[in-house]
């Protein structure tokens, strides 16, 4: 997702992205970005985590997210006399705040725009005659040039905010506890943090990135948050760790290894101390609350 991204950043021809994703899926990681994501699924199924939703995915399904959204797409296994082998295929559109200026959306034309905005705030699955409307547009735009994809980019945003035909994703007691913050070093810290939890974390590069020396940083972050910058690193660590264990089959060890963790001491350490009990313990309580 990151190279995608900075694809949009180096197109300076085009106010948004329209691509197709084909590939494996097997190391996905729980991310968030700062643009909005239409993605259809042309092959591929498995499980989706949207915030606090999770739910199985399927060729067919058409997803809209507002940014900051943390989500995670995991992959069955490739059906083994399918012709591509690949674990996900879909038409997907990238974009963010600057193609829906103030001086448009304020125009009565695009009512229907701003509620299709204000509905991925929280995510949507989309459905119906809606959804067969869009993809139908969705799997037009590769091919076509700049003004006629800029055009029926608003058409698509107008059919959805018109529509009845979705169910939300996050809930909204998730989107009121998300993590907001006014103060753009802090959100510096915390994107990077998210993009690159699963990696060594470099304390120079994070109080360089924020223009401060690495102590003033820590102090600074502390102060802000009431973490220092590797507890809040452990923090969104476990929290995907919580939704690995409640929501897939994964085993202990390799789920230590896809949240960041070196290894299954450190892991089982850090998550008792958030939540005062083991990985296993945690899995074994949500089960038995769930029989």
């Amino acid at each position: 997702m990151q190279e995608l991204l900075e694809q949009i950043k180096l197109n300076p021809n085009e106010s948004f992205f329209i691509g197709v994703f084909q590939d494996h899926i097997d190391q996905s990681s729980w991310h968030y970005h700062q643009e909005f994501e239409l993605s259809f699924i042309t092959e591929g199924s498995g499980s989706r985590i949207v915030g606090d939703s999770v739910e199985e995915f399927h060729p067919g399904d058409l997803i809209f997210i507002g940014p900051r959204i943390p989500h995670v797409w995991f992959s069955e296994a490739p059906v083994l006399n399918q012709h591509s082998g690949r674990t996900l295929e879909s038409v997907y559109l990238l974009f963010n705040q600057e193609i829906l200026p103030e001086g448009l959306t304020s125009l009565p034309e695009f009512k229907h725009v701003n509620r299709a905005i204000q509905l991925s705030e929280r995510g949507i699955r989309i459905t119906g005659d809606t959804l067969n409307q869009v993809s139908r547009i969705m799997l037009q735009l590769p091919y076509l040039n700049s003004m006629k994809r800029l055009m029926l980019f608003y058409e698509i945003m107008d059919i959805i905010g018109e529509s009845q035909s979705f169910t939300f994703l996050a809930s909204a007691d998730y989107i009121k506890t998300r993590f907001e913050s006014t103060n753009n070093r802090v959100k510096k810290i915390h994107e990077f943090l998210m993009l690159n939890y699963h990696e060594e974390i470099n304390l120079e590069k994070i109080a360089e990135m924020v223009h401060m020396a690495p102590a003033s940083a820590c102090r600074f972050f502390k102060f802000s948050t009431g973490l220092t910058i590797f507890e809040y690193l452990n923090k969104i660590k476990i929290d995907y760790a919580c939704n690995l264990l409640l929501n897939t089959e994964l085993n202990v060890v390799d789920i230590s290894y896809d949240c960041g963790f070196n290894n299954l001491s450190h892991f089982n350490k850090q998550f008792r101390k958030f939540l005062g009990k083991t990985p296993t313990e945690f899995r074994k309580l949500r089960q038995n609350i769930n029989i």
